[in-house]
This record gives C-alpha cells, structure tokens and sequence, in this order.
C-alpha cells in the first residue's frame, strides 16, 4: 500500500516528533534534538520555535558545550494547561487533577452508596467541576478529561458493559463532553493503569509489559512492542473473567470461577469470612499490628493472584509484571505468596529475565494515566504506519 502525504501532514508529523522528544528527554538541546529524530537543525529550529510560540516548549540554560558556544536548553512547559484523570471503581470515585507531565495537583475521592447511573454521573460531575475550579491559571486551562472504567469500551467511548457497575450502553463521552464542553477519553481502567505505569512509572522503556489492576476487580492492560494491545475490537485484557476453577462460584459476568472472584477486593464480602474491615486500607491498618485473619487472607488473595498471573506469563512471556490498583497496598503480605506461585507454576523459560513489581504509582495509576491519554489527545500524538 501506498503511502503520501503533502507538506502539511510532513510537517505536523514532525512537529509532533519533536514536541514528544522534548516531552520525554527534557532538557534537551536543538542539537540533540536533531540527532535524535534525524530531521536536520533547521527544520528543528523553525519548530521549535513554533513550539515556543504555542507555549508548549521553554528554552532556559545554558547547557554544556561541545566546544563553542553554550547551547540553550529546550523544556516541556508541562504548566501550559491541566487535565483531570478519574478513576470509577465499584465502590469508590476517584479523581485527580494533574499538569501536563503528569504531576498531580490536587486530588479527590468520593463513596459510591450505589451505582444507578444518575447518581454516578452526578457524583463525577461535581467533582470534575471542584477539580475545574481548583485549576492554576495556564495558557491553555482544562484541556481534557479521561476516564477508566471497570469495563468493555467502545473506540466512540461507549461503556458497552461494566458487570461490576451493572452497566450496558452507556456514552459516558457524550454525556461528559456536552457538560464539560473539552475532550473526553474513555478506557477500560487496566488499559489507562498500564498507560500510567508504562509512562511514569515503574515501566518505562519497557516493551512487553503486563499491569494486573487488582482492586474491586481484576483487569490486565497488556504492552506489546511498546504499545497497548486492545485486540481486534478494543476489548482485549478481560483476565478478571478467565476462569481458574471450573465449576466455581458463579460471576455477575454470567460464568463461574473468573479469577477476580478468588483475587480481588470481592472476596471480602465472601460469607462467614472473619474479617475485621471489609476495605484494604482499613485492613492494611490491621495487617502491620499482626492480626492474624486479615494475614491469612492476604496470604490466600496473594496465592490466586500468582495463579492468574502463572497464566498469563505461560500466555504472554512479558518481561515485566506490575501489580497495581487498591490491592498493591498490601504488597507486603501479597508478594512472598503471589512471586512463590509464579516460581513454582511457571514455564521454565518464561521465568528467564522476567520481573514482578507492585505499582510505584500504587492506586493512583489508573487516574494518571486517563489523565495522560487526555494530554495525548491534546498534544496531537500523530503516527504514520505502512
């Protein structure tokens, strides 16, 4: 297939090239710049100071020299507008307003009684408008939003079904965007957590990368080659609902035995569990004091999520696990069971230079990463493929 394009398009493209290496190499000079992306020094020059123009790049410094003058150094100008990230889980709503790198500024956190979809959508609503309200004064103010959800999505930003939310159907980027009146971005939660990890956390420069959310739920967002996998309709990562025990308990997915059953925060509502809080921060509390059924149970979550996780590995061989969500809290207790039954299940050769880490992001990866998608969108992440 044919490719072309008119010096337009040529020039957007590198534009966007060379806004994102400034992104991810700041400082960095014009020549470094040049040499990094192979387009010569005046092409460079002629946009980065369009660039500047736009306030999207700074210049400060010097730098050190090669031998003549002192270079000026090129910076993202992470403080040119805001985005807000959110995170809806089963039981709680979580939001975060960061600047363009990802920082966070200000952050919030609601209790969801119910999940009717009015309720929810006014809960986001108000704090969407609180974050709005909180936001510096920047060139570009609020320049998108983004949200994961517990769920299938659609490319249009449809939630097509949230078992967990008993949700099916619903434009949830419609419905923002006519409020909020700036983009919106929709993802499932373990895609936007991966997107997080992958970008400012413990994955970068990872190539084959698995994140495993584990919190009211389990989802999987899965890097290949250095980009989310959705597969051939957008839906891939559903490993909360493969199924680790054949005629186990039934799943409001409509099958039996799916992994977040055995794995997730569900199983603190399990009957005739003796448990002293049915949340994980509450019972991370009980946990350092040594109670012994908050322990064990962590101990069991910890065995499941190494089953799953075993499945994946056999399926996937990444080079990278990162354990994220609420769960990732309980590292401590999660990590000695979960890494013993990867070592004791797994395929010889799929163990070979793999790592399993918990989230340094922790519950915060989800949100950060929506919000990054958000910049994303704003900055024009323009790729050309043959």
């Amino acid at each position: 297939m044919k490719v072309t394009g008119d010096q337009a398009l040529v020039k957007k493209i590198n534009k966007s090239i060379i806004l994102h290496t400034i992104r991810m190499q700041s400082p960095v000079s014009r020549a470094r710049v040049s040499e990094m992306t192979g387009l010569n020094k005046a092409t460079v020059s002629n946009l980065v100071a369009e660039l500047c123009g736009q306030e999207l790049v700074t210049e400060a410094g010097p730098g050190e020299s090669s031998g003549g003058r002192k270079p000026l150094m090129l910076h993202f100008n992470s403080k040119a507008g805001s985005v807000i990230g959110i995170e809806l889980q089963v039981k709680q709503l979580k939001a975060v307003l960061c600047d363009l790198d990802g920082s966070i500024l200000h952050e919030l956190d609601r209790q969801l009684e119910v999940h009717d979809l009015p309720y929810v959508l006014d809960k986001m609503k108000s704090m969407i408008s609180e974050l709005i309200a909180a936001a510096p004064s920047s060139p570009y103010g609020i320049v998108g939003i983004g949200v994961g959800v517990p769920g299938m999505v659609d490319e249009h930003g449809v939630v097509l079904f949230a078992p967990n939310l008993g949700w099916e159907m619903v434009d949830l980027r419609g419905i923002l965007e006519q409020s909020f009146e700036v983009p919106v971005t929709i993802d499932n939660e373990a895609n936007a957590g991966a997107q997080g990890e992958l970008n400012f956390g413990a994955a970068r420069d990872v190539r084959h990368l698995l994140y495993i959310s584990a919190g009211s739920g389990i989802g999987s967002g899965i890097i290949i080659g250095g980009e989310l996998y959705k597969g051939a309709r957008g839906y891939a990562g559903e490993t909360g609902h493969m199924t680790i025990e054949a005629e186990g308990k039934p799943c409001s997915c409509g099958s039996r035995g799916c992994w977040e059953l055995y794995a997730s925060e569900k199983t603190y509502d399990n009957p005739g569990l003796a448990l002293p809080a049915r949340s994980t921060s509450e019972l991370v509390r009980h946990a350092l004091e040594g109670q012994e059924d908050t322990l064990c149970h962590f101990n069991t979550i910890g065995e499941y999520l190494g089953i799953g996780v075993t499945n994946l590995i056999n399926s996937f061989n990444p080079e990278l696990i990162v354990i994220g969500g609420a769960l990732s809290e309980a590292e401590p207790w999660l990590g000695e069971p979960l890494r013993r039954v990867v070592a004791e299940r797994t395929l010889p050769y799929h163990k070979q230079q793999l790592e399993i880490v918990f989230s340094r992001l922790g519950s915060r990866g989800t949100m950060v990463g929506a919000g990054f998608s958000a910049v994303m969108h704003f900055l024009g992440n323009i790729r050309v493929t043959l």
